[in-house]
């Protein structure tokens, strides 16, 4: 639903005089300290206010993400190793009314996993055993915090993959990914993890263990909890334990970088590659030309030599997996022939991995258009959910409207690129700027809303709300959705201690 800026101001005034009511949080004292040290091991626990303080700068890296955006003032981050620790932790919370911000990987995007103030973080960081593994079922059931790359590396020798692959693989833990609703790079063929999560071990507002940690595929019986903690974002309860069906790995595996040179051509171009390529097609990845020559600048790889690129628009990365390389390798030479054969056709040109090491080269220009993006400056991320054919016409746009503010410039934005998934309508909106300044962030909001909007689409495709995106939540969900989403908080945690902040306004 399209929302007028005058309605929209009045909402946000509204929200904000709201949020001035909500009760006030307590603070952590030296009391807490001295009660969680009775059941923690002096390594689990980091504060200023311990009998030996902690020096500020071991808490540094848990009150900042890693983009440098957001910025909390926690005195202690509490690191526990069990299951039973964390519910001991939540429960002193819940009576002193001290707020946590349950953290993971500290990977986010939009300020979910740090502090606002001066809230208590919970690092999960040193739960990272796997529990169980069924190489029959394919079902994994592990800690919260193990890493996802580890994750993957464990099923390796039992030839299984983890269904999700992020970018940030090598420092993300499971029990963030579940909580924010990962989407990641193979979506397309292995779905959102609200379809392979089978079950969760929660530790509630109160302390409370809610254990439905299931290994099923199946149960019918009554409301399916698991979904309300999966992508919440820590407000209603902090996910310790994980149940996953993995996929068994693949036999066969090959992609392909594709220069375009036009966005119209994308579409025509997926259409195809599902229809010939079918049950194989694992990934289908779309990046502007800017995005391609950041990630070329910073070191990310080349695909194509430059003349290759020359009258390039936009570039594609199509992946297949399977179990048989010659039927496999036969449909995509099928596919790429009849690209390039057409009368006009979809394609410039091309590259094939031929080899393992190529293959993760030819990803690595993907993944790390972050990374690149961040090299060249601070990045605006808007990581939204609209219609394909708009992809280039809300990047053109949005471009378009910080020149007519007179902000693109070399001292204010410097480019404004997309990228993203096309198989689930996924676009990475990044606006590049020299730094972060109230006069552009001025021009992006809510303009950006409006125009995702306008196309009915979703404010936050896969990165979460966070506290980013609070205020923004009207855009995508309709009033009664978030009084529901309201009611619901209110009945897990009604202290409010639960990621303050974050998700709802």
């Amino acid at each position: 639903m399209f929302v007028p800026r005058r309605l929209v101001r009045a909402a946000t005034l509204s929200l904000r005089r709201a949020h001035t009511s909500a009760p006030a949080l307590n603070s952590v004292n030296a009391e807490d300290i001295a009660h969680f040290s009775k059941f923690l091991t002096p390594t689990s626990i980091i504060s200023t206010l311990s009998p030996q303080p902690s020096p500020s700068s071991e808490l540094a890296p848990f009150n900042n993400d890693w983009m440098n955006k957001y910025h909390g003032q926690s005195t202690t981050v509490i690191r526990p190793r069990s299951t039973q620790e964390v519910s001991e932790v939540v429960k002193r919370c819940n009576e002193r009314g001290i707020g946590i911000v349950p953290q993971g990987g500290n990977t986010g995007l939009v300020g979910g996993g740090v502090p606002i103030k001066d809230e208590l973080v919970l690092s999960l960081g040193n739960m990272n055993k796997v529990r169980s593994f069924d190489p029959v079922s394919g079902i994994l059931v592990a800690d919260a915090g193990c890493v996802l790359e580890s994750l993957s590396e464990y099923l390796a020798p039992h030839n299984h993959i983890m269904p999700l692959d992020l970018g940030a693989k090598g420092s993300c833990q499971i029990g963030g990914n579940v909580s924010t609703n990962a989407g990641g790079l193979r979506l397309l063929r292995y779905g959102s993890l609200h379809g392979s999560v089978l079950g969760l071990e929660v530790v509630l507002p109160d302390g409370t263990v809610l254990d439905q940690l299931s290994t099923l595929r199946k149960d019918n019986t009554g409301y399916d909890l698991k979904q309300l903690f999966i992508g919440a974002e820590g407000t209603l309860g902090i996910v310790t334990g994980v149940s996953i069906l993995t996929a068994p790995a693949p036999q066969s595996v090959n992609n392909v970088v594709l220069a375009l040179p036009k966005f119209d051509n994308v579409l025509p171009l997926f259409t195809k590659a599902k229809r010939q390529l079918s049950e194989i097609l694992s990934a289908f990845e779309f990046f502007d030309r800017t995005a391609y020559d950041l990630a070329v600048k910073h070191g990310q790889g080349r695909a194509l030599n430059e003349d290759e690129t020359e009258g390039a628009e936009c570039f594609v990365l199509l992946e297949t997996s399977g179990g048989n390389k010659d039927h496999d390798d036969e449909k995509l030479n099928g596919l790429l022939e009849n690209l390039m054969e057409s009368d006009e056709p979809l394609i410039n040109t091309g590259v094939i991995s031929q080899t393992p090491a190529q293959f993760s080269s030819l990803w690595a220009i993907r993944e790390g258009i972050t990374e690149a993006v961040s090299k060249e400056g601070k990045a605006y991320k808007y990581d939204i959910s609209i219609p394909l054919a708009e992809f280039k016409h809300v990047v053109d746009t949005t471009r378009e409207h910080l020149r007519s503010k007179g902000l693109m410039r070399d001292d204010a934005v410097k480019h404004v690129i997309g990228y993203g998934h096309v198989g689930d309508g996924n676009l990475h909106l990044n606006i590049v700027a020299t730094n972060y300044t109230p006069e552009i962030e001025a021009a992006l909001e809510p303009f950006v809303y409006e125009l995702v909007a306008k196309y009915k689409g979703s404010v936050s495709a896969e990165h979460g709300v966070g506290v980013m995106k609070t205020h923004a939540l009207h855009y995508s969900k309709s009033d009664t959705s978030i009084e529901w989403m309201k009611r619901i908080k209110q009945i897990f945690d009604p202290k409010g201690i639960m990621n303050p902040g974050k998700v709802l306004p």
